[in-house]
């Protein structure tokens, strides 16, 4: 379903949607992914929020995702969006060095050049104050240890924006700093996660036995600790909305497409309540979903990060729970036909439930909610 005409968006993004959706659906839902990613980058698209003084197209993050979410809605949804341009390649532009800012931010607008993101690791899960893969200086260079697991893309990334610890030299705490390791680093193991999901972009764990890096691997300042993190978890929130809002845009089109040509008796069955109704519903909840992240993309890239750290959990939590309704809808109204390799929804009732626990479970965006938005005790 093609999204309603909206006041909030100005005709440069509208033609924005329209080019992107073109383009997605030239490749369709069997889409080579490396084919896609190629174009698009040439294209601009997946650096439409870069400076334009490394190959960007000097937009935000409202801009990217609206190409990842067109890109979703024809049935390519390019999950490295997510990590590569959006997360390190926002944080490297705001905190990164001269050199840092010249080194990957072309490549990483155009697509010639890829990067993963490590943060979560098996001990800590939601709670970032837990990582233990720690950094510590010697001489002029870092060396980090730790394990990450749940890391997309390491294959096919040419380096890694890992999330560490320092020591507070003032303090004796720990605190996260982000350092970039390129993929044949010494020391930089990966294994693949054999998973259930199957999707173009596989999940790694990583394993960092004293792995030497230079100085300049540090992005940004060692004492700005959360600052520079949640410069890249809100983008990261925002645009797993938008992955999950044109996936199940995707699910509702080829399920309304079917409503309308399948017959049981004389009529279609989308003219039947039982039928068109729970796929209203769903239409509204993601619409609904959309304003949230608008909203979240505006507030961040307007500089907002308090307001927009609010509004891209409620973006996250909005877009997920209405994706993976829409997909639940559209299977059951292709009956058996919605578990057929012919239609393409059976891959995606795994794929949804992602946009649920990815980055961060629901249950920890309510938390957030009520403690943060409601001023309620935390019980954690």
């Amino acid at each position: 379903m093609s999204p309603a005409t909206s006041t909030t968006e100005s005709q440069e993004h509208r033609d924005l949607r329209a080019a992107v959706s073109a383009l997605a659906h030239r490749h369709g839902p069997g889409y080579d992914r490396a084919a896609l990613w190629a174009e698009a980058g040439k294209l601009g698209y997946l650096g439409v929020n870069l400076p334009e003084e490394y190959g960007g197209g000097g937009g935000g993050i409202s801009e990217l995702s609206l190409v990842l979410e067109e890109s979703g809605a024809a049935g390519c949804p390019l999950l490295m969006m997510i990590v590569s341009p959006a997360i390190c390649a926002t944080v490297i532009a705001r905190f990164g060095t001269d050199e840092q800012k010249r080194t990957w931010l072309p490549g990483l607008a155009d697509g010639s050049l890829t990067m993963a993101f490590g943060i979560t690791e098996p001990d800590a899960g939601s709670n970032s104050h837990r990582i233990t893969t720690t950094a510590r200086r010697d001489g002029g260079d870092w060396v980090l240890t730790g394990r990450k697991v749940f890391v997309s893309g390491v294959d096919i990334a040419d380096a890694t924006l890992i999330v560490g610890r320092t020591e507070d030299a003032r303090t004796g705490r720990l605190k996260p700093c982000l350092f970039i390791v390129e993929r044949d680093a010494e020391g930089f193991g990966r294994t693949a996660i054999d998973m259930e999901l199957q999707a173009q972009e596989k999940q790694f764990e990583l394993v960092l036995d004293d792995v030497r890096l230079p100085a300049g691997a540090l992005v940004g300042e060692e004492d700005a600790g959360l600052l520079q993190l949640f410069a890249g978890l809100n983008p990261e929130r925002i645009m797993t909305a938008a992955f999950a809002i044109g996936m199940g845009r995707h699910a509702l089109s080829r399920a309304v497409a079917y409503a309308k040509e399948r017959r049981v008796w004389k009529d279609p069955i989308g003219a039947h309540q039982a039928i068109a109704h729970p796929l209203a519903q769903a239409h509204i909840e993601l619409e609904l979903a959309r304003l949230m992240m608008q909203k979240a993309a505006a507030l961040y890239d307007a500089g907002d990060d308090a307001g927009a750290g609010e509004a891209a959990n409620m973006a996250k939590y909005a877009a997920g729970e209405a994706c993976v309704r829409a997909v639940d809808q559209a299977v059951h109204t292709l009956g058996g036909n919605g578990l057929t390799r012919e239609y393409g929804l059976a891959k995606l009732i795994a794929a949804s439930r992602v946009a649920r626990i990815a980055p961060v479970s629901r249950e920890m965006i309510l938390n957030y909610v009520s403690h943060q938005s409601l001023g309620l005790p935390k019980s954690y």
